[in-house]
């Protein structure tokens, strides 16, 4: 019979393992493995995927498991710039062509 009864070192042990939906954008560098002032840079020039609450942006964790995943997949390097740059293209285009952004 299994035992499904939380524990406190349970508890504690999922917390830790546990992953944030959100990273700030020292958390999100020093996974990166760059500097915050770097990343806040390039967020703030619209490169990099973040949520901007007030004057503090935070970075999706979905947002970095995309970029891993499409370098595995292409095995190639990943460039959130383009991808930023391709987005602001087609939003232009779709606000030009009256159409859908996406």
């Amino acid at each position: 019979m299994e035992n499904n009864h939380r524990t406190p070192h349970n508890e504690a042990t999922s917390k830790i393992s546990s992953r944030p939906a959100f990273y700030t954008v020292r958390e999100a560098a020093e996974l990166l493995r760059v500097g915050a002032s770097t990343l806040y840079r390039i967020i703030r020039e619209g490169d990099f995927p973040a949520i901007r609450l007030r004057s503090r942006y935070v970075v999706p964790a979905a947002a970095l498991d995309r970029l891993l995943a499409e370098a595995e997949a292409t095995g190639s390097v990943v460039d959130p710039a383009r991808i930023a740059a391709a987005r602001r293209t087609a939003r232009e285009a779709a606000r030009i062509g009256g159409g859908d952004l996406w």
